[in-house]
């Protein structure tokens, strides 16, 4: 049989106890982080006039600078320059 002092029974329940909500803060962090933030849900934009960056999350071809107010469009392949969109 193994024998235990009070303070050595009470070390381990805590170390244990912070072990268990440790690792279950980390799972639900990681569910949290990937159920708001979406690759497919947030686009991010470019102006090709004022070259302000924005997010546009409607997923349109076509969206307009809040600073300038003019109108970008969606270009093939995804680049970051110019007024083309890229995937954030």
């Amino acid at each position: 049989m193994i024998k235990l002092d009070i303070s050595q029974a009470v070390f381990i329940y805590l170390f244990f106890s912070v072990i268990g909500i440790l690792i279950l803060w980390i799972f639900f962090e990681q569910k949290f982080k990937f159920i708001y933030f979406r690759e497919e849900d947030v686009y991010v934009w470019q102006c090709g006039i004022c070259a302000y960056t924005y997010i546009d999350s409607q997923n349109r071809e076509m969206s307009r600078c809040p600073r300038c107010k003019s109108f970008n469009t969606r270009k093939e392949g995804g680049e970051k320059s110019g007024n083309k969109i890229f995937k954030g």
